[in-house]
């Protein structure tokens, strides 16, 4: 795959340094963009289930990150179970900028100031390369699910529900 990319970036000079494949795909940001990982599929022109989140969670007080795709939300309860917690709740956006060193909207799972349990929903093994966060706004980063799973030590379990379209409270989830 194409390793070129802009200007690099934590995330990819983790893929770099793990010497896997991935390719990078960049597009403009739309700064009024309410929901950033539709605004990426439609910008790449893929389908929006195979682009997915970073989200940044708190399970018992605990940072943890989900990846999931951007056409639904956590399943809290789910991730909670899946940590071994009793409660998850979303983190909030300036805790998650400070934990992650990385903007909303450009949150990658791949390197962050520090690495945080990470769980993939089951759903990325539909895709033979899912696309991501590279780690900026209008960066995605386009990894095998497998390679991703090996760079973070993710676990794998059924963490997503799908999205109400009509509901714009969860969109920058």
């Amino acid at each position: 795959m194409n390793r070129s990319h802009s200007r690099g970036t934590p995330a990819l000079r983790i893929c770099e340094q793990a010497g896997v494949d991935y390719q990078t795909h960049t597009f403009e940001h739309d700064p009024r963009a309410q929901n950033y990982g539709a605004e990426a599929a439609l910008a790449l022109g893929v389908e929006p289930s195979q682009v997915f989140k970073t989200l940044v969670l708190e399970v018992d007080t605990q940072p943890v990150c989900v990846v999931v795709p951007v056409t639904a939300q956590a399943a809290l309860k789910c991730v909670a179970l899946a940590h071994g917690g009793k409660r998850a709740a979303m983190m909030a956006p300036r805790d998650v900028a400070r934990i992650t060193g990385y903007v909303l909207g450009g949150v990658s799972v791949l390197g962050q100031k520090r690495a945080l349990p990470t769980y993939l929903d089951d759903s990325v093994n539909n895709w033979d390369t899912i696309f991501i966060s590279a780690g900026r706004r209008g960066l995605e980063l386009q990894i095998k699910p497998s390679d991703l799973q090996k760079l973070t030590s993710g676990v794998f379990g059924n963490l997503a529900t799908i999205s109400d379209p009509h509901d714009h409270t969860s969109q920058r989830q």
